[in-house]
């Protein structure tokens, strides 16, 4: 499906959240949408606020964004992420499942998939519980900032010797 089918899709399905719960469809609603379907991989408020910031018809306050977030999450467009101390967020429709690993030390997020992971999570038999997604985090230290430690060890222990 290419992006514009998507956006297209995402917008329909917006609408039929906004007018189920009763919610205002507001043009600045649907900018946000388009520019977080505009969007690869995670973002955080902040990065949206600066691309909305660049949309010349649509200048949007945090407090719209964040409110506007929380829509989209309940209508199942959008996926929060805590990674450490911040929040990400990234589109959650037609996005195939992946998973995420975290470096404890630098703090970078890396998307991986994995056929035999999913598999197993996606068959196990969870009792009273129906599975809709998930979400994975694998949390250890990334093989740049593994190097700079085995360097700055190693750099350690020569000064010890001299």
């Amino acid at each position: 499906m290419d992006s514009q089918n998507v956006k297209d899709t995402v917008k329909q399905i917006f609408t039929e959240y906004l007018n189920a719960h009763g919610h205002r469809k507001t043009p600045e609603r649907y900018a946000i949408l388009d520019t977080i379907y505009s969007i690869d991989g995670h973002f955080d408020i902040d990065t949206l606020y600066s691309l909305m910031a660049d949309h010349e018809n649509f200048r949007v306050s945090r407090a719209t964004l964040y409110n506007t977030i929380i829509l989209l999450i309940n209508a199942r467009l959008v996926i929060k992420h805590q990674f450490g101390n911040s929040s990400q967020y990234e589109k959650s429709y037609n996005r195939d499942t992946h998973h995420h690993q975290i470096c404890t030390q630098c703090g970078k997020v890396t998307e991986f998939q994995n056929e035999d992971l999913q598999r197993a999570i996606e068959q196990t038999k969870l009792s009273r519980f129906s599975l809709s997604h998930y979400s994975l985090y694998i949390y250890g230290i990334c093989s740049k900032c593994e190097r700079a430690n085995r360097k700055k060890m190693k750099n350690n222990i020569q000064k010890k010797e001299k």
